[in-house]
């Protein structure tokens, strides 16, 4: 039940199946000292949200600074968790900039966002970038997880063709380099990303597994029934009542998941969308952030990427009553019409990401803290105004405390112009990763406590 590799985390065994657990107290060996108890903290996880075309910034960016501002109407759907956000203005990503080479700023600004490094113009197969900081925080750090990174999305990518002025796809499609020739796929099938994080990894197994599943219409719980009754024997009142609330998070996303492979696109002569992808955007973003929530909840890793457009993105929102599509749109040449429209979908992406900060925030560690109070969640762009394509002022938030790190609650201003890498480098160093420069980044960011 405890995994060799992992020894504090605990992993339920079945056909196919490697159920990881939520750190419980009860699980903590009895050997351990008093003292090594209570210092054992819950880890820091980071995560990075990409966002499309930039915002309406005159109803994105507070209009006070400190803990007494007033959440604009972006922002409003972040009310109920707005002492856990940091809104930070002023930040730039100065190689989104053309900087001589044309126009692109799409591509641009996607494949500066995680590694403040200018993207090589090409459409060919020469493709030239950076590391990005999830993956220096994977490379350094990955070890301690099942998965060093996860890579999320919703919408399906290139790693070739021209996809913006003579830039490569890959740097449209892809927030997440490995190095500089090396953009790391996102996942875009929530089945798939499932399956990846509860599997043993025995190809035979988990075959079998996943065909009597289907057949006999069973859960990934159903699997670990044994290693279950036996796990529950050991625990407490309050790791009862834990492992009860992840394992209803657990069949509530299988659920979900039956639903849209039931009736989703697959069903539906015609549809270009592979099986298993939701029609519907918000439930499609929602099952990957909650499969996310499920990966740190459990330990499986401690950092992911998550797009929840490609650049560029012209998806319409008829939900919202925004039939036109979205990068149309941001190109608004200050149509009135245009700009409200524009701020509609900028306030619909917010409230997915609320939905998932309060789930984040639902969740008890060990200790007594939140999940969302041991993450640091970067949600934002590297274009400011869509009409612009200007890439200084960015609507960036950061969400989580960091495990304490982090003061929250309120809205910053740093000086026009920094780098955005500084915040890149002010994350790393609160999980142990500390690099002297990163991209273009001219220091560390205070105002963070």
């Amino acid at each position: 039940m405890m995994d060799n590799q992992f020894p504090r985390r605990a992993f339920l065994q079945g056909l196919g199946t490697a159920l990881a657990l939520p750190a419980m107290e009860s699980l903590v060996p009895k050997s351990a000292s008093a003292a090594a108890k209570a210092g054992d903290k819950p880890p820091v996880r980071m995560a990075f949200i990409y966002v499309p075309n930039g915002k309406d910034m005159a109803h994105w960016s507070p209009k006070d600074l400190g803990e007494n501002f007033q959440l604009p109407p972006i922002l409003e759907p972040l009310q109920p968790v707005k002492s856990d956000i940091l809104v930070m203005s002023g930040l730039t990503h100065d190689k989104a900039r053309a900087n001589g080479d044309g126009p692109g700023d799409h591509a641009r600004s996607t494949g500066a966002f995680l590694t403040a490094v200018q993207p090589y113009k090409t459409n060919g197969a020469d493709i030239r970038l950076g590391i990005s900081v999830d993956q220096v925080v994977a490379q350094a750090n990955g070890k301690l997880t099942r998965f060093p990174s996860l890579e999320l999305g919703v919408d399906r990518g290139r790693q070739s063709g021209n996809c913006d002025s003579g830039y490569s796809c890959a740097y449209s499609s892809n927030i997440s380099w490995r190095g500089p020739t090396q953009p790391v796929a996102k996942e875009i099938n929530p089945r798939a990303v499932f399956e990846r994080l509860f599997s043993n990894g025995k190809k035979a197994e988990v075959s079998e597994s996943q065909a009597k599943r289907n057949r006999y219409r069973k859960s990934i719980l159903d699997m670990v029934t044994e290693d279950a009754a036996t796990l529950k024997k050991r625990l407490s009142g309050k790791d009862l009542q834990k492992l009860d609330e992840y394992f209803t998070s657990v069949r509530e996303i299988e659920q979900r998941l039956l639903s849209v492979e039931l009736g989703g696109a697959a069903a539906i002569p015609g549809a270009t969308k592979p099986a298993g992808i939701p029609r519907d955007w918000s439930e499609h973003v929602r099952l990957m952030g909650d499969m996310m929530v499920l990966a740190f909840q459990a330990d499986l890793t401690r950092v992911c990427s998550f797009m929840y457009a490609n650049a560029g993105s012209n998806r319409s929102f008829r939900n919202i009553d925004v039939p036109e599509g979205h990068h149309n749109l941001s190109h608004h040449q200050n149509n009135p019409e245009k700009i409200e429209k524009i701020r509609r979908i900028n306030r619909y992406y917010v409230e997915q990401f609320s939905r998932l900060l309060q789930k984040m925030k639902s969740i008890k560690e060990a200790d007594g803290s939140t999940l969302l109070d041991n993450s640091m969640i970067v949600y934002g762009s590297a274009i400011s105004d869509g009409n612009r394509h200007n890439h200084e002022e960015l609507p960036v938030l950061l969400a989580g405390k960091g495990g304490g790190a982090i003061t929250t609650g309120r809205h910053v201003r740093y000086p026009r112009n920094t780098p955005m890498g500084n915040l890149f480098l002010s994350m790393m160093d609160q999980v142990g990763v500390v690099e002297e420069r990163f991209g273009d980044s001219t220091g560390r960011l205070n105002q963070l406590t």
